[in-house]
């Protein structure tokens, strides 16, 4: 498989990394300036990934849905303006104000994170790295790899929510493609992403037309198991009452509120009991199917890529040597007079 091969490459470093039989001088990867180890190598704060992985760990004992936010918000902030916690800044119109980035949760965690690194090797770790390193550690202790993650990220003092251009759950797998595509990102990275929905949840608003109205037919999506269709219509009711909340539904149902990190999502896209549209458009493309396919009865195919995908995304726009900041506090830039454009 074409698409495959041409990664063969990062596959075999990576996995040598996580082992620790990395040849001299094999432990940088060329990702916009990043480095495997940057705070153990370079500075004095060789312990930073322990402090982070003992918070996050700790959040996840007390909430383990910290795991999807946690992912969510490093993928709301890398494809706004890069990979530079800008997602985290505090204000009347900063990114997080943006409709696209409701719901947005783990700013608390990053918060206590970024506290414990001041107190610790103050003025070292950037807000940006914290995020990335958060998230892969959340990953692994629902079930995912516990992969190697590149830093040496610096934090921007830019945050505006005219600037959020994140997609529609609406999106055409075409469009998502092409969203990708703008980014330097390919099929196998989106394919592979979109596997973040093994865990999380999502509002009833969002599938509502695939139960009751689809591409405005007044039917459910075909696409979609008939099965689950009434499956979903049980939580997601046609009409809500006067003051009702808009319920959600877990995205991946086999993993539910245990928010475990599996290739079911997989299995399910396969099987047409995909929740979200997009998701079950991924397997109308050849690549999608084989993608999908190749996931579903290979787990640690997917562990491997996804951590490939994720140094892909997490290496977007990135702020490396004397750029940006190493923020004090992560909602607020060390700017006295941050820029909002």
């Amino acid at each position: 498989m074409a698409w495959r091969c041409k990664r063969e490459w990062l596959m075999v470093l990576v996995v040598a990394l996580s082992l620790h039989q990395a040849a001299d001088g094999a432990t940088k990867l060329p990702v916009n300036g990043l480095e495997y180890d940057f705070y153990g190598k370079n500075t004095k704060c060789g312990k930073a990934e322990k402090i982070v992985r003992e918070t996050v760990e700790k959040a996840w004992k007390a909430d383990r849905s910290v795991a999807p936010a946690l992912l969510r918000l490093v993928y709301s902030d890398c494809f706004v303006r890069g990979c530079d916690a800008s997602v985290l800044l505090d204000g009347e119109r900063s990114e997080k104000t943006a409709p696209q980035n409701a719901g947005l949760r783990g700013f608390e965690i990053v918060d206590e994170i970024k506290q414990e690194l001041e107190t610790q090797c103050p003025g070292v770790v950037s807000c940006a790295d914290v995020l990335h390193l958060a998230a892969r550690d959340a990953v692994a202790l629902a079930g995912g790899w516990n992969y190697p993650v590149f830093t040496g990220r610096r934090d921007g003092n830019i945050s505006n929510a005219i600037a959020v251009d994140l997609p529609s759950p609406y999106i055409s797998w075409n469009d998502a493609l092409a969203y990708f595509d703008s980014h330097g990102l390919d099929v196998l990275d989106l394919g592979t992403l979109l596997g973040a929905h093994t865990m999380g949840v999502t509002h009833c608003r969002y599938v509502h037309d695939r139960i009751y109205n689809f591409n405005d037919t007044g039917l459910p999506d075909d696409q979609m198991d008939c099965r689950f269709a009434r499956q979903l219509a049980q939580t997601c009711p046609y009409h809500l009452k006067p003051g009702q909340a808009d319920p959600t539904v877990f995205l991946n149902p086999d993993s539910g509120s245990n928010y475990s990190f599996s290739s079911s999502y997989y299995t399910r896209v396969i099987d047409n009991r995909a929740v979200l549209g997009i998701d079950q458009q991924f397997i109308t493309s050849k690549d999608g199917l084989r993608i999908a396919d190749e996931f579903s009865h290979g787990f640690s195919d997917f562990q491997r890529y996804f951590a490939f995908s994720m140094s892909r995304m997490g290496s977007l726009g990135v702020l490396t040597g004397k750029k940006g900041e190493i923020r004090k506090n992560c909602r607020f830039t060390n700017a006295r007079y941050p820029t909002r454009t």
